[in-house]
């Protein structure tokens, strides 16, 4: 059995009860944390969809634009409430082409820590949500992994995002290209390093049909050599989840060659050592 020394880690990627998919209120998170001993963590819940008009917009997939001070209100009082545990405040974002000027906006006011840069629609689609899984089967696979990757880099691109989450999320249910996508993944990955964002290794790949980490190996492996920084989340839904399988993120990590991860503070990023997980 792998100890991890959660002191010395982050968790930046997690969702609460306002996100409309999540359970429990932002408190049981952070007594979750508190249990396993980690040193920081980051609140992420999904902004509401701002691409949307508030009476077109889906109650399960972000929460709703009135609670955005209160979220906000509530990780500052936690922030205080709890200074043993060193509490950052961010946002899961979805990138939306076309909507960046309006997003930007909407991000300037509040002082975030970082923000997580997702991509969950194919134009209307929500490829990775399990209530409209028919569309694979009228699509071409390997087209929704281009069309995928290129909307990662151009999310990069914006100057809007510190960490692109879930980097090879298509694969959630078990969807996988049928060619050799090598030189695409290498070429969002150069973007990646041009716009000097981050990745996460994301242990819910574990917890979904897919059963693995995100990104693969392969994925993470080239970023590294890009000099693409790297940090962890467990993108929790349930406070059991803070932290879930880190012991596997972390010699995820070092297998793709990093010996450091990224931790963000008023978004300004920090290289800490990579403590690698002890057997007991």
């Amino acid at each position: 059995m792998a100890a991890v020394d959660y002191a010395r880690l982050v968790d930046y990627h997690m969702h609460h009860e306002r996100c409309g998919h999540a359970v429990a209120p932002m408190e049981a998170y952070v007594r979750a944390a508190l249990r396993i001993g980690l040193g920081e963590m980051g609140f992420s819940d999904h902004l509401f969809q701002y691409w949307l008009p508030p009476d077109q917009r889906d109650p399960e997939l972000g929460m709703r634009e009135e609670e955005l001070d209160a979220y906000v209100a509530e990780a500052r009082a936690l922030q205080r409430q709890y200074p043993q545990l060193r509490l950052r405040l961010a946002l899961e974002v979805d990138y939306i082409p076309g909507r960046e000027a309006e997003l930007a906006r909407i991000l300037a006011r509040y002082p975030w820590d970082y923000l997580l840069g997702s991509v969950h629609f194919l134009g209307n689609w929500g490829f990775d949500d399990a209530r409209y899984l028919a569309e694979y089967a009228r699509r071409d696979i390997n087209a929704i992994y281009e069309e995928y990757y290129d909307l990662v880099g151009r999310a990069a691109e914006t100057g809007l995002f510190d960490v692109m989450a879930h980097l090879d999320l298509p694969k959630k249910f078990g969807h996988r290209p049928t060619r050799d996508l090598s030189g695409i993944q290498r070429a969002v990955v150069r973007r990646l390093a041009r716009a000097g964002v981050a990745v996460e290794v994301n242990t819910a790949g574990l917890r979904k049909p897919v059963g693995e980490l995100y990104p693969a190996l392969d994925l993470l492996t080239l970023c590294r050599e890009a000099g693409v920084p790297a940090t962890l989340s467990s993108d929790a839904h349930r406070p059991e989840e803070v932290g879930a399988d880190f012991d596997r993120a972390l010699e995820h990590l070092a297998r793709a060659g990093y010996r450091e991860y990224a931790a963000f503070t008023q978004r300004r990023l920090e290289r800490r050592p990579l403590p690698l997980p002890t057997t007991m």
